[in-house]
């Protein structure tokens, strides 16, 4: 087996991902919990960190790098922001050490967009993107990052000229389940890809975004009126977001060469078909192989072979 190079990790604000890396990039084990920050605020971030080490048999003083809420204000120790326009080269320059540890343990700092009216911020995202970023050819690209708080960057060669992030998984959970459309999806399963319903919905919010309130009635309209299933109910919900999303993200953008989407399973699966219901050629890239691909380059220009 490879010799250990480094750790890393991707701490969510609800889950925890460790990948022990070799010498030659091989990842040699994998770990993964629901550790968060939110847990590990609670346990102890050096407990939860050392016991996923202990089970992966890593060496003894192992470099970590870290991404992600770990280095939020409320995480281990606050790793701050970098502004944009930002290199991103830069993140590893940033990244903060963890003191009193037995072990180099950096965490990477975020990024900050400190327009007074479009202020934004984005931790762990920024590491995503410093991978995806090497997969893709020299340009301007809009590279999106779907989540909860899905982020949409705008990325000239390896600068980070601003970014926009958009609530819409949150949003999604909250109309459907706290809101009168929660009758309308209840009974449904998940939404297919492939789904016409999604599809006709995210062209509708592109096109007149300003009436995505009436957009969003007219899916309980709907079945009352014609028997809209909950399946195509939900999708019409998820496809109005989506779609509004979309149409945000591509007014801010200005004149881009290509569209990177950094996602994976099936919101991955979604987006794509939502850019792709719109005549938009993307660019895939894994989100898990974004950021061991972010983690990696970071790691190795704090700690060169």
């Amino acid at each position: 087996m490879t010799a250990g190079y480094y750790a890393a990790v991707d701490w969510g604000t609800s889950s925890f991902r460790l990948w022990l890396i070799g010498e030659d990039g091989a990842v040699l084990a994998e770990r993964r919990s629901a550790e968060g920050m939110t847990t590990a605020a609670r346990t102890g971030f050096h407990a939860v960190l050392d016991g996923h080490l202990a089970a992966v048999s890593a060496p003894a003083h192992l470099p970590i790098i870290i991404c992600g809420m770990a280095g939020a204000r409320q995480g281990w120790r606050e790793a701050g922001y970098l502004e944009t326009p930002a290199t991103l080269g830069a993140i590893a320059g940033n990244a903060i050490a963890v003191p009193d540890v037995d072990r180099d343990i950096r965490i990477l700092p975020g990024l900050a967009q400190r327009d007074d009216r479009h202020p934004d911020v984005m931790r762990g995202e920024e590491t995503q993107l410093l991978g995806a970023a090497g997969m893709l050819d020299d340009g301007r690209h809009l590279v999106c990052m779907p989540g909860t708080h899905s982020k949409w960057v705008r990325l000239s060669g390896q600068t980070v000229d601003g970014f926009s992030t958009f609530m819409t998984g949150e949003l999604f959970e909250v109309i459907s389940k706290h809101t009168i459309l929660s009758h309308a999806v209840a009974e449904a399963d998940a939404i297919a890809a492939d789904s016409a319903a999604f599809a006709e919905a995210v062209t509708r919010a592109r096109e007149r975004p300003a009436l995505t309130t009436n957009l969003l009635f007219s899916v309980r309209a709907g079945q009352l009126l014609h028997g809209l299933s909950a399946a195509d109910a939900k999708a019409r919900l998820s496809g109005t977001l989506i779609g509004l999303e979309i149409a945000g993200a591509l007014a801010s953008a200005g004149s881009v060469d290509g569209i990177c989407l950094v996602g994976s399973g099936r919101l991955g699966a979604l987006y794509r078909s939502a850019l792709e219901s719109q005549g938009l050629t993307v660019r895939v890239v894994d989100a898990d192989e974004a950021v061991r691909a972010g983690l990696s380059a970071a790691a190795q220009a704090i700690w060169p072979l």
